[in-house]
C-alpha cells in the first residue's frame, strides 16, 4: 500500500526494463495499418487511408449491424432471396429457420454470401436498407472514408474502404462480446435445414491456430481486392489489430506485423485495490478528517520505453459530511509522458456523520481554501 497524507503528493514509478524492438517489417500490402486497440495508436502506416474494395471483410460490420439490431437468440426464416447468392455459400434453403447466432457463425467463419443476404433481409427487410444502416453505423462509430452498398463485400464501384477504417470498426467491434466470441471460433457446427443434418463451419482465418494469442478476425478475397485480412491477437493484457488490403503474402504480412506491435507495447499493472491512499480533511462531520483510497485496479497498455508514471489525486471540493463508506470523493490520476494514461475513483475508506449546527459559507469557503492551497504544491 502506499499512503500519502494529504494532496499534492506526486508519486514516481520509474520503468526499468526495455526488451529489444523488431524493426518495422516490410509487408506484400498495398495497403497496410497496425493499430494498437486500448488507445488506437497506430504503429504502422502504409498508405492506410487509400479507398479501397474490402471484399468479405465487409462481413465485420454486416454482423455488428445485426448484433445491434437483433438478438443472436431471434429465429430467422431464410428468405428465398438469401439463397443462391454468388461465392462462398453454405447452401442455405428458403424457409429453413437458423438463429441469428448460427446465421452469424455462417457469416464469419465460413465467410457465407448466403448468410449474409439472409441476415441483412431479417434485420432491416431488403439488402438496400441494410446497407443504408451499415452506413450509418459507419458514421456514427467515425469510419469517414468507407461506403457499403452489400452485406457480403461482392465487388460494386461503391463500396470501399480503407485499412484505417477497417481497424477503427474492429476495434469497435471487439468490444461486443457476442462478435468477440464468434471470430475467435475456429470450429461449429449449425443444423442443416433442420433435421435433415449438420452443417460444419471451419473459419478461414488460418491466423487462428498459427498465431500465439490470435483472436480474429475476418479474411475476404475477390479477383478485383485481392487478398484482404484484418486480424487481431491478444498478449499479455496487449491487443493489436493488422489490416492488409490487396496483400499477396497477407499470412507473413499479419505475423510481421503483430510480431512488431507486441515487441514495443506493454500492459502496466498502474493500482492494485486500495493501494493508494490519502488523508482528506472533512467539514462538518463527527471526525476531522477520513481516508480515502483506489476501490478498484487500474491498468493500462504503455509503451516498453516509456517514461515515469506520476500520480495525483484530485478531491471534490470541499468534502463534507455526511460521508457513506464507498462514497466517491475525487480521482487518482496516472500521468506518464506528460500525458493523462488512467484515472480511477477515489472512495471513502470510512463513514463520516454530519455534526449540528451546518456547515456555515465561511466553513465551506475555508475548506476549498485549505485542498486549494495543497494542490498547488503538485507540481
Amino acid at each position: 500500500m502506499r499512503k500519502i497524507c494529504f494532496f499534492g503528493a506526486v508519486l514516481a514509478v520509474l520503468h526499468l526494463f526495455t526488451p529489444a524492438i523488431y524493426a518495422a517489417p516490410d509487408v506484400s500490402a498495398s495497403s497496410a495499418i497496425l493499430m494498437e486497440a486500448e488507445s488506437g495508436t497506430v504503429l504502422v502506416n502504409l498508405d492506410a487511408h487509400r479507398q479501397m474494395r474490402m471484399a468479405s471483410t465487409t462481413k465485420i460490420m454486416t454482423a455488428l449491424v445485426a448484433l445491434t439490431h437483433s438478438d443472436v437468440a431471434d429465429k430467422v426464416v431464410v428468405s428465398e432471396k438469401a439463397v443462391g447468392i454468388e461465392g462462398s455459400s453454405v447452401y442455405l434453403k428458403a424457409g429453413e429457420t437458423l438463429t441469428m447466432e448460427e446465421l452469424l457463425y455462417a457469416l464469419l467463419l465460413e465467410s457465407a454470401n448466403d448468410a449474409a443476404a439472409a441476415i441483412a433481409i431479417a434485420v432491416a427487410g431488403d439488402i438496400p436498407s441494410f446497407a443504408d444502416l451499415m452506413n450509418e453505423t459507419a458514421l456514427e462509430i467515425g469510419l469517414t472514408e468507407s461506403h457499403f452498398t452489400n452485406p457480403h463485400g461482392l465487388d460494386d464501384e461503391g463500396h470501399y474502404t480503407t485499412a484505417y477504417d477497417l481497424a477503427l470498426l474492429t476495434r469497435y467491434a471487439l468490444s461486443n462480446p457476442d462478435f468477440a466470441r464468434i471470430v475467435s471460433t475456429y470450429k461449429t457446427t449449425i443444423p442443416l435445414n433442420g433435421a435433415e443434418g449438420t452443417r460444419v463451419l471451419v473459419n478461414h482465418n488460418k491466423m487462428l491456430k498459427a498465431y500465439d494469442g490470435a483472436i480474429g478476425v475476418k479474411t475476404g478475397y475477390t479477383r478485383k481486392s485481392g487478398r484482404c485480412l484484418v486480424s487481431a491477437a491478444e498478449r499479455d493484457g496487449v491487443t493489436m489489430i493488422a489490416v492488409t488490403l490487396s496483400a499477396p503474402d497477407d499470412w507473413r504480412d499479419h505475423t510481421a506485423l503483430l510480431d512488431y506491435g507486441f515487441s514495443l507495447y506493454t500492459s502496466v499493472q498502474l493500482a492494485d485495490i486500495g493501494e493508494y491512499r490519502c488523508t482528506l480533511p472533512c467539514l462538518g462531520a463527527d471526525v476531522s478528517e477520513i481516508t480515502a483510497s483506489n476501490h478498484a485496479e487500474v491498468s493500462t497498455v504503455l509503451p516498453k520505453n516509456h517514461g515515469a508514471i506520476t500520480v495525483r489525486f484530485l478531491a471534490n471540493r470541499p468534502i463534507a459530511a455526511p460521508i457513506l463508506l464507498g462514497d466517491e470523493v475525487g480521482e487518482i490520476v496516472f500521468i506518464c509522458d506528460g500525458k493523462e494514461i488512467a484515472r480511477v475513483p477515489l472512495c471513502a475508506d470510512v463513514e463520516a456523520s454530519r455534526v449540528s449546527p451546518p456547515l456555515s459559507l465561511w466553513d465551506r469557503v475555508r475548506g476549498t481554501l485549505h485542498l486549494s492551497s495543497l494542490n498547488k504544491t503538485e507540481s
